[in-house]
């Protein structure tokens, strides 16, 4: 819940100049609904595509202030993030919400970025996997598997969100290959081709480690992408390691 107009016009200007040499790597800014209008206008014609923070899970109806995929449509979205760490702890949205709004963002015609993490004390407890698991099964046995054909992961540790610390890049190696290997018990070849971002105090310095790994296909970012040139450094990193990184979400 970051943006006003003026200092959003030149994050947008400087990362739509800078992904233009950036031709190869899948980009998208994520904006807080009131600024939808303004991206769409700043990122037409570009590399950089563009999509929102959320959706409700219904077409349409007596939801006062809720927003529908249809809405993000109009204004020429091609992502929604669903089921970010946030929405889960502050707004008690369960994995069959979060489910549930997927499918309404796909049906619509949106790439939805399903986002799946565990709490630090969850991990303590040696449950990551019984977490994400969890989130992930809850689409799954909703929708069946193939939906994930056109999706996008994203693991994102919450105890690595804004404090300051960061999973190793062999911590989130294991678990977006866990996230693979899941996937594949029901479908191969849906898994193979999955892109499956990594979220957790992504920074220049350490996103081409990251990149690196080979079950992790770019970043989304949160704090970094508040600043053009630290979010254009990841994008750069994700160009280097042939990720289709950089996939943001600046908030």
């Amino acid at each position: 819940m970051y943006g006003e107009l003026a200092r959003n016009a030149e994050l947008l200007d400087a990362v739509r100049n800078g992904m233009a040499a950036m031709p190869g790597v899948d980009c998208a800014v994520c904006v807080p609904f009131p600024y939808l209008a303004q991206a769409q206008q700043k990122l037409s014609g570009s590399n950089v595509k563009w999509g929102a923070q959320n959706v409700h899970q219904m077409e349409k109806g007596a939801y006062t202030g809720e927003v529908s995929a249809t809405m993000l449509k109009d204004f020429g979205c091609s992502y929604v993030l669903v089921g970010h760490s946030e929405r889960r702890a502050y707004f008690a949205e369960s994995s069959r919400l979060v489910a549930e709004k997927f499918m309404a963002a796909q049906l619509t015609g949106l790439t939805p970025i399903l986002c799946m993490g565990e709490t630090l004390e969850q991990r303590d407890s040696g449950v990551t996997e019984d977490v994400v698991a969890e989130q992930l099964d809850a689409l799954i046995s909703l929708a069946g598997v193939q939906v994930l054909r056109n999706a996008v992961l994203a693991y994102e540790p919450v105890w690595a969100i804004g404090t300051g610390k960061t999973a190793t890049s062999a911590q989130a190696q294991e678990v977006h290959a866990f996230i693979r290997r899941r996937i594949a018990a029901h479908d191969g070849q849906i898994a193979a081709g999955l892109c499956i971002l990594y979220g957790g105090s992504v920074k220049a310095a350490n996103a081409a480690e990251l990149f690196a790994m080979p079950d992790i296909d770019g970043g989304l970012i949160g704090g970094a992408a508040l600043v053009a040139e630290d979010f254009l450094a990841i994008c750069r990193a994700g160009a280097g390691a042939g990720a289709g990184a950089g996939a943001g979400a600046g908030k």
